[in-house]
């Protein structure tokens, strides 16, 4: 079965011009949970200046509902990040760090080697205070500053953060520059690697509309962990033309047809989808959103 990691009250909101209030994002995330959604990326702990989006991220926390079967996340960027999630009861920290030193650099002004040696104790620690730590690689499939990464770079990457305890990785296509053989070679060269009992997730955006068509190449080569974000909210305040990442109904709608099991009830999802375009106020990405359930 398909497990989503539904992003849209992080990713998705994380760029937006209109402030969304705490409530608002406490009811998306219950409504989200009413649909099936069990894995939740709710939060992230970044400097509140840079993101105001992400500033309520501990009150967040406080008021979501508590649940065995949920699996509630947060972003960590740094060791002030990892320093104020402890403070809270969140089960899952998103370590996160781009793959590429011209994207490092512009952005943190530090190498890959430089992150990746900090982030790594920032993992290690995490794990030994009893949190379930991912590694999330961004620019896995390219930089809008330098183009290609090397593919031996990202592994580099996670064999440094599964050894300091991860026990997953995500690689995140940053600026929507992926394409589906990509797709397909990378996740290939990780199996080799690592094996076929990593836990591997892929996290799309769809700023060439090449999105879903990754998804399904990352799924046709043995992945069935996917980063979405409803309605196709998305966008990163590091990244130029980060914009939308994949759909979330969009995706639960293609698996649908292909007779692959999501957990997710796809309606539920639709009218959530509408409803947080009524609360955005503006035109949304997604696309089953205005063509409806076949």
């Amino acid at each position: 079965m398909i497990e989503i990691c539904e992003v849209g009250p992080r990713d998705g909101i994380q760029n937006e011009a209109k402030f969304v209030p705490t409530e608002t994002k406490v009811e998306l995330i219950g409504k989200l949970i009413d649909a099936g959604i069990r894995y939740i990326e709710a939060v992230s702990f970044v400097n509140p200046k840079v993101v105001p989006q992400m500033a309520d991220a501990e009150e967040l926390l406080t008021r979501l509902p508590e649940r065995d079967d949920v699996k509630y996340a947060g972003l960590i960027l740094s060791r002030s990040g990892l320093e104020r999630a402890l403070k809270t009861n969140i089960g899952y920290l998103h370590v996160v760090t781009t793959t590429s030193d011209s994207f490092n650099l512009k952005n943190a002004k530090r190498t890959v080697a430089d992150a990746t040696e900090e982030l790594s104790k920032v993992v290690a620690d995490g794990v030994s205070e009893g949190r379930n730590v991912v590694g999330v690689l961004g620019t896995a499939f390219g930089c809008p500053f330098e183009g290609e990464v090397p593919v031996e770079r990202v592994l580099g990457v996670a064999e440094e953060f599964l050894k300091a305890g991860c026990k997953a990785i995500t690689l995140a296509d940053t600026t929507g520059m992926a394409n589906p053989n990509q797709v397909s070679e990378v996740v290939g060269a990780f199996k080799n690697e690592f094996g076929d009992n990593l836990d591997l997730g892929l996290h799309f955006h769809n700023t060439r509309g090449l999105g879903l068509a990754n998804v399904l190449a990352g799924y046709n080569a043995g992945v069935e962990r996917f980063d979405s974000s409803i309605a196709g909210l998305g966008g990163c305040p590091f990244a130029p033309k980060a914009v939308g990442n994949v759909c979330t109904e969009d995706m639960v709608n293609m698996f649908r047809g292909m007779g692959v099991e999501t957990g997710t009830d796809l309606a539920q999802l639709l009218e959530t989808a509408k409803w947080m375009e009524q609360n955005i106020g503006r035109s949304l990405d997604g696309m089953l959103m205005k063509a409806g359930i076949a």
